[in-house]
């Protein structure tokens, strides 16, 4: 019986992949620019593969490519961390509530709390982190919600990484994340949604007061809602 090869990703595919690894653990900072030649050099590749990738992370909100200036890591303050987030707010729990209503299965969620309790490094513990608050809303049998929510997923990973070095709060979130996986494990969908509603809001406030200083001046001027 012969074994089907394993697929080679593509040049373009592991750039990409190594560039926004990178981006999202904050080895490349927000602002840094991405010269091709560079990036070609440090992969062993022709500037083709990096160019492509580079257009890809612009598509999802990880780059900023301009005519003058070239690729950088797209800036994180607190107008675009709002945005993130209140698309965040909107979706995410609901999608959760989903999840738990129709009995999916909780155990991805599980074991990706169990990693990020352990990981040796904060590179590790984001990317558990992630793939937590993935597991929780994939499940919720919209595959449309789904994809919308993975769409922001990597502009809400570069927000957490600039609040991260900042302002470590890893024990506070770690524990919120238990909380919201215990509410869902006991199939209170209501509860796991606004435990989760708090664990987001929560995060950017702390992280980005000027953005709710903002949003609440907005509304005393527009009046109430």
């Amino acid at each position: 019986m012969t074994s089907v090869p394993t697929p080679i990703p593509s040049r373009t595919q592991v750039v990409h992949e190594e560039i926004k690894r990178r981006i999202l653990t904050g080895r490349l900072s927000p602002g840094q620019a991405l010269v091709e030649t560079e990036l070609a050099a440090l992969f062993g590749v022709s500037k083709t593969p990096v160019r492509e990738a580079l257009k890809t992370l612009a598509g999802t909100g990880l780059v900023v490519m301009s005519q003058y200036k070239g690729a950088t890591v797209r800036m994180v303050d607190a107008d675009m961390a709002r945005e993130v987030y209140d698309v965040r707010l909107l979706l995410e729990p609901e999608a959760l509530r989903r999840t738990v209503r129709r009995g999916a299965s909780l155990d991805a969620a599980r074991a990706a709390l169990t990693r990020a309790d352990s990981a040796t490094d904060t590179a590790e513990r984001s990317l558990a982190n992630r793939e937590f608050h993935r597991a929780l809303y994939l499940p919720c049998g919209n595959p449309l919600l789904g994809r919308m929510l993975d769409e922001v997923r990597d502009q809400a990973a570069l927000v957490s990484a600039v609040a991260w070095a900042a302002d470590p709060s890893w024990d506070r979130e770690a524990g919120e994340h238990q909380e919201i996986l215990r509410l869902a494990l006991a199939e209170d969908a209501d509860g796991a949604a606004r435990a989760l509603h708090r664990h987001i809001a929560s995060f950017v406030e702390r992280a980005f007061p000027a953005a709710e200083h903002r949003a609440g001046q907005a509304q005393e001027k527009d009046g109430p809602a």
